[in-house]
This record gives structure tokens, C-alpha cells and sequence, in this order.
């Protein structure tokens, strides 16, 4: 276990708080067991109703993994695959497979920074979760600054997104607040900061199996705003529904409108592999399940650390802080579709691949 995951029990709700506020609560190895070896217990535990996730701090549920750890574990045996990343993908994405399919109320407090591996641990299943933003929450899947993809199930969650907004937020990797989270479909609810003191002592007096209706009822006043997706739904539709990243671009390119020069502009900074890779995933992904999307995922992974440009992308943006990544290759038109393609070529056989018994 962890000094940074700490559990209690109050009103037959099991709260789980993350601390680790000097990292936002970013994801070691240590915690993804930690969170896993508690949703166990508390799965088949009859004195626990529901599961409250979330933070000591306010500046973040979680960030992300811990991507000082990829850089050095990956940097140690890049082309044979680091055992200490190999098991912390394979957990992680099984802890993900086990909060989606949650057979108890799984609420998360999503606020300040939720983010790739935080978007992992926040979304629970249609079945199971209710996802909590305040005006603080700052929300993506930004794996492609960084030379990855959107994981921890984001070829699932991201590739069901209405029409083609998914799209948008994992090849942009582009931050959005609570409005458009609950548009998009990656939160329920709305609280103001100012409340969460309040909500807080409704999650304390409050049974655990009463939890999820009166916590929707709490928020039933409190408006999230207006969503600028919502506004720019159609021109993001048009354009990330081409054939390819590079399409998208050329149809970014015919477009004015500062939304779309921005997003052009984003993209020209992006792995040009990773995105035509990540755009891959969510056509794959849209006709997957779970379980399938999370396997997809851990192979690609794999294949990303073999490659190498996560490695580089993370050199750039934390490591050296030069914010100047020499992606290879570096420019879209010299992406091929075979290169595309090795990433989803098999690591293992079915029977052998580390998340067979999801």
C-alpha cells in the first residue's frame, strides 16, 4: 500500500482520497495497486454501498501517470520494454476495466486537473459512475503533447463522444472545463467550488445507496455554463470527420474562423505519428467493447516505448523543458500507412496477452 491513498469508511460509503498533492495526485505503480487492492475489498463488502474518489488538494483529482517514471523506466531498456512499465500498464488498464464495470456507485469529485490516467480512475461505467466538475476542473486526454495516445480507455470513452468531438479531444489533446465536459459526455453533474465543503457533508450523513440520487439532487440548481463545443459542434464535425489527420488539416486549412486556425495550430504541434496513430485507435475503437479497447490500448503501449517517441516527447516537455520535440518523422506527409499499421500489429498471441482475462 501508499501513504498516498488513503481510504476510510463513513456511512457505508468508502471515500477514497489521493495524496500525493506535490505531483496532482499523478499515478505511481504503488497507487494503482493501492486503488486496486481497495475496490477489491470493497466490491464484495456488504458494509459499503457506494465509492466516493477524490483529492486532498483542489488543484487536482489526479494528472495523469507518473511520466518521470515512463521517461526513466523506458530511457533504462527501451526496445525490450522496462518490467516495471510493463506492469504498471497492464494494472493500470485493469484497474480501469474494474472501475467502468463497478457493480456499486462509483462517484468521482472531479476537481482542478483531471487528466489522462485521472480520466482513467474518474470514469466510471454507464452503470456505476457519476462524475462530479466544478468551474476549477481543467479536463483532457493530452497523451499526444507527449508522443502517446489517449489510454486508459480512451478509445473507448473518447470513440463514443457525440459525432466526431471525441476526435477533436484526443488527436488536439486540448484541455476543457465543466461545461463542455458534460456535454461531451465525460461528466454528469456540476457543483461551484464554493459548494464542495457542503457536498462534502452530504457524502458524510448521507447512506451510502442514497448517495448518487441526493448528490444529483444537491446539484440540480447549480448551472455549468455554456459549452463552447456545443458551439463549435458543427465546424468540429465537418472537419475531424475527413479521412485522415491530414485531411482534417486541409480542411482546417479552408476555414477562417479563429477556432479552426487555433486547432490548426495546436495540431502543427503535435506528434504527427502519434496523431494519425491516435485517430486509428478511435475508428477502432467505436466498434469495441471495454475489455477489447483496453487490450488495444496495451499493445499500443507497448509499441509506443519500442518506437521511442514518448520517449522523446516526454524529454521535451518535462525532462529538458526545451518544448522543441524532434518527432520522428517529423511531418505528416511522411507518415505512411505502414507505419500506422505496426502499432496495431499483434505483441502477443490471445492467449499470452496480459489483459486476456478482462
Amino acid at each position: 500500500m501508499t501513504a498516498h491513498v488513503l481510504t476510510r469508511v463513513a456511512n457505508r460509503t468508502g471515500i477514497i482520497t489521493l495524496d500525493r498533492p506535490k505531483a496532482l495526485n499523478s499515478l505511481s505503480l504503488d497507487m494503482v495497486r493501492a486503488l486496486t487492492a481497495t475496490l477489491l475489498a470493497w466490491r464484495n463488502d456488504a458494509g459499503i454501498d457506494a465509492v466516493v474518489i477524490g483529492s486532498s488538494s483542489e488543484k487536482a483529482l489526479c494528472a495523469g501517470g507518473d511520466i518521470r517514471f515512463f521517461h526513466e523506466a523506458g530511457k533504462a531498456t527501451p526496445q525490450t520494454g522496462s518490467p516495471l512499465l510493463e506492469d504498471f500498464f497492464t494494472e493500470e488498464y485493469a484497474l480501469n476495466h474494474l472501475i467502468h464495470f463497478y457493480p456499486k456507485p462509483y462517484i468521482a469529485l472531479m476537481d482542478g486537473v483531471v487528466m489522462g490516467g485521472g480520466m482513467g480512475i474518474a470514469q466510471g461505467g454507464p452503470d456505476c459512475g457519476l462524475r462530479i466538475v466544478t468551474e476549477r476542473s481543467k479536463i483532457a486526454m493530452p497523451e499526444v503533447n507527449i508522443g502517446l495516445f489517449p489510454d486508459v480507455g480512451g478509445s473507448h470513452f473518447l470513440s463514443h463522444a457525440p459525432g466526431r468531438l471525441g476526435h477533436y479531444l484526443g488527436v488536439t489533446g486540448v484541455t476543457i472545463g465543466a461545461a463542455d465536459a458534460i456535454y461531451v459526455g465525460l461528466a454528469d453533474v456540476f457543483v461551484p467550488g464554493a459548494q464542495l465543503d457542503a457536498l462534502r457533508a452530504l457524502i458524510e450523513t448521507t447512506p451510502g445507496a442514497q448517495l448518487p440520487a441526493a448528490i444529483r439532487a444537491f446539484a440540480a440548481p447549480f448551472p455549468a455554463g455554456a459549452s463552447e463545443l456545443e458551439a463549435q459542434r458543427g465546424a468540429i464535425d465537418r472537419h475531424f470527420g475527413a479521412d485522415s489527420v491530414a485531411a482534417v488539416m486541409a480542411s482546417l486549412e479552408t476555414d477562417a474562423s479563429p477556432f479552426a486556425q487555433k486547432t490548426l495550430a495546436t495540431l502543427r504541434q503535435r506528434s504527427p505519428l502519434m496523431m494519425s496513430v491516435t485517430r486509428e485507435m478511435l475508428v477502432r475503437g467505436e466498434a469495441l467493447g471495454v475489455a477489447d479497447c483496453l487490450r488495444m490500448e496495451r499493445s499500443l503501449v507497448r509499441r509506443t516505448f519500442e518506437h521511442g517517441e514518448v520517449l522523446e516527447g516526454v524529454r521535451a516537455l518535462v525532462i529538458d523543458k526545451d518544448n522543441a520535440p524532434r518527432w520522428n518523422p517529423p511531418t505528416l506527409d511522411a507518415v505512411t500507412p505502414e507505419m500506422v499499421a505496426w502499432f496495431f500489429a499483434p505483441v502477443w498471441p490471445g492467449h499470452a496477452h496480459p489483459l486476456r482475462d478482462l
